[in-house]
C-alpha cells in the first residue's frame, strides 16, 4: 500500500483550494487535493510541507489532521493522510497541475474528485460542521489574563484552527501587551512561530486597521531585514491594505524601491510580488510620476509570468491607467 499526504489548504476567506491532474496520470482531468507520496526518510507532515512547495511554491502552516483514507484503485492500493492548512498565497505556481481553483467549502460536493479525494472532501465538512469549540474559550481567557512569555508562544505555536486564530486576534485587539508581542514574534528566527505570529498580525489587522498605523514607518524599515518569507508575505500583505499616507513620507521612497527591487526578483514568492505591485499602486496616487515605472515592471512581468501574477498585473494596470494625467502630488 502506498502512503500518501494531501492538505485541504484554507485561505483567508476559508475557501479551499482544489487542483486539477494533467492528462498523462493515473486519474486525467480529475480534481483532488494537492500532495504526494510519503518517502521512507520523511515524517507525513514534512511529506506534506515539502509536496505542496513542490507543486504549488506557496507556504503553509498544519493546523490539524483528518482521519486517514485507504482506497483500492485497482491497479494500486494507497493510504491519504489529509491534513487541514492554513495560507496566506492565494496565486500558487503549478508546476504539476493543469488548473486551480479556490472554493467555498459547501461546493466541494460538487467537484469531480478522484474517489479516495472524495472521503477526504466529506471527512472535511463533517469537521468543520462541528458546533462545539470549548477549547477556544480557555485559549481566550489565557490571552486576556496574558503574564508569561513561553505561555504565549506556545498558543500561538501551537493553534491549530483558524477559530483559534480569530480568537487570539480578538484578544490582541482587547490587550496591547498580546499585539506587541505578536510583532516581535514575527521577527523570531523560529520560522514557524514567525509564521504563526504574523499571520494573526494580518487578522488583527483586518479587524481594527487602526493598530498598526503606529508601526508602519518599523515595518517599512525592516523589509530588506527580514530573511523569513512568510513573516514578509504577511507584512507587505498588511502594508497593502494600509493606508500608505500614515508611513513617514521620507520612508516612502525607501518603500518603493524595496517593492520594484521585488518585482524584478526571478525568486520571489508570487504572493509577494502581488501585493508588492498594490503597494505600488497606492504610492502611485500619492506619486504618480511612479505610475510609468510601475506600467513597465508589470508589462515585462505578463510576459513570461503565471495566471496568478497575470491577473492581478492586468487589474493593476487597468488602475493604473485610471490616475490623473496632470495630478497636483510631487514626485518621490
Amino acid at each position: 500500500m502506498i502512503s500518501v499526504t494531501c492538505a485541504v489548504i484554507r485561505n483567508e476567506e476559508n475557501e479551499v483550494l482544489v487542483v486539477q491532474r494533467g492528462e498523462a496520470t493515473d486519474h486525467p482531468f480529475k480534481w483532488e487535493f494537492p500532495g504526494g507520496k510519503l518517502t521512507s526518510e520523511e515524517t507525513a507532515e514534512e511529506c506534506i510541507i515539502r509536496e505542496v512547495e513542490e507543486e504549488l511554491s506557496i507556504d503553509i502552516v498544519i493546523c490539524g489532521r483528518l482521519p486517514e483514507v485507504e482506497y483500492d484503485y485497482g491497479i494500486k492500493q494507497i493510504k491519504l493522510i489529509p491534513f487541514i492548512c492554513d495560507t496566506l498565497d492565494e496565486l500558487p505556481l503549478l508546476s504539476e497541475h493543469l488548473a486551480y481553483k479556490w472554493l467555498p467549502a459547501t461546493d466541494l460536493i460538487s467537484v469531480d474528485f478522484s474517489e479516495a479525494d472524495v472521503f477526504v472532501a466529506d471527512n472535511y465538512l463533517k469537521n468543520i460542521k462541528k458546533e462545539d469549540f470549548p477549547e477556544l474559550q480557555s485559549i481566550n481567557e489565557a490571552a486576556q489574563t496574558f503574564i508569561d512569555d513561553a505561555d504565549l508562544q506556545s498558543m500561538v505555536n501551537n493553534m491549530m484552527s483558524m477559530k483559534e486564530a480569530e480568537w487570539v486576534a480578538t484578544s490582541a485587539i482587547e490587550n496591547p501587551a498580546i499585539f506587541l508581542k505578536l510583532f516581535e514574534y514575527s521577527y523570531s528566527p523560529d520560522k514557524k512561530l514567525a509564521f504563526r505570529a504574523s499571520w494573526t498580525l494580518t487578522k488583527v489587522c483586518d479587524k481594527f486597521p487602526e493598530i498598526i498605523y503606529p508601526y508602519l514607518s518599523q515595518m517599512v524599515d525592516t523589509l530588506s531585514k527580514l530573511d523569513n518569507e512568510s513573516a514578509l508575505r504577511s507584512f507587505l500583505r498588511i502594508i497593502s491594505l494600509s493606508d500608505v499616507e500614515k508611513i513617514n513620507n521620507f520612508q516612502h521612497g525607501k518603500l518603493a524601491d524595496f517593492c520594484f527591487n521585488v518585482l524584478k526578483s526571478g525568486f520571489t514568492a508570487i504572493a509577494v510580488k502581488a501585493y508588492s505591485m498594490e503597494i505600488l499602486y497606492r504610492l502611485s496616487l500619492i506619486y504618480p510620476g511612479l505610475a510609468n515605472e510601475l506600467s513597465a515592471s508589470i508589462r515585462i512581468l505578463l510576459e513570461d509570468g503565471s495566471a496568478g501574477i497575470t491577473s492581478r498585473g492586468r487589474m493593476i494596470l487597468k488602475k493604473l491607467a485610471e490616475i490623473p494625467i496632470n495630478p497636483k502630488s510631487n514626485q518621490l
